[in-house]
């Protein structure tokens, strides 16, 4: 989960475990190693020591809605642990790309994930509205960020909240998960007050979950 630089429901409601029949897939130990590679050649690109857990992966793809996005965009795939868990969500016909810097993450995806659906672009965050025309897919439904706002530069991070923002479709979700709640301070000046604010505390870190909609 890289990026350029030295790089609860708030109403309440409880999540539906039911809203998600299919059994996740578990990263397998080269998945978790070359994570562990990319973490400690360059820790503050990456946003945690190991991968998502299978609870996070679900909860991503119910809080973005997956089921029935046509375009989606995942900052910072890592291994493809949660691009693997979108893609087993979305639907046929639909188009994931996954954007990150880190070279030896992009070719681990690429050849980890056989996918008519997926475009695996190694770039930056803050280009997504340039790669999105390069590749002309559509403006996304949801984008998804797991890259650590808590490492960049502020003027980074409110370049890539800015662009996520010019980049969603209309009604479109932003849906950060992330340890530390820098986002959610960078976020809230351009896209408001969160719909969804909840803790996924089944993962190693417990994560915050966030959800921002755009205007229609």
């Amino acid at each position: 989960m890289s990026y350029r630089s030295p790089r609860t429901d708030l109403t309440g409601n409880e999540d539906t475990e039911a809203q998600i029949a299919e059994q996740p897939v578990r990263p397998q130990r080269d998945e978790r190693l070359t994570f562990l590679q990319g973490f400690l050649r360059a820790p503050k690109g990456v946003g945690s020591v190991i991968p998502s857990s299978h609870f996070m992966e679900r909860r991503l793809v119910r809080v973005a809605g997956l089921a029935t996005s046509a375009s989606v965009v995942e900052l910072g795939p890592g291994t493809g642990g949660t691009t693997r868990a979108f893609l087993k969500a979305m639907p046929a016909g639909s188009a994931l790309m996954a954007l990150e810097l880190d070279a030896l993450f992009v070719d681990h995806v690429r050849n980890a994930l056989h996918d008519p659906r997926l475009v695996v672009h190694q770039g930056s965050a803050e280009d997504i509205v340039e790669t999105l025309a390069a590749y002309r897919q559509k403006p996304p439904d949801a984008v998804i960020s797991g890259i650590p706002f808590s490492t960049m530069p502020t003027e980074v991070g409110q370049r890539v909240v800015q662009a996520v923002h010019e980049a969603l479709a209309p009604g479109g979700c932003f849906v950060a998960y992330q340890f530390r709640d820098v986002v959610a301070r960078l976020t809230k000046p351009i896209m408001g007050t969160p719909e969804y604010e909840r803790m996924e505390f089944l993962n190693v870190p417990p994560m915050h979950v966030w959800r921002w909609r755009k205007r229609g």
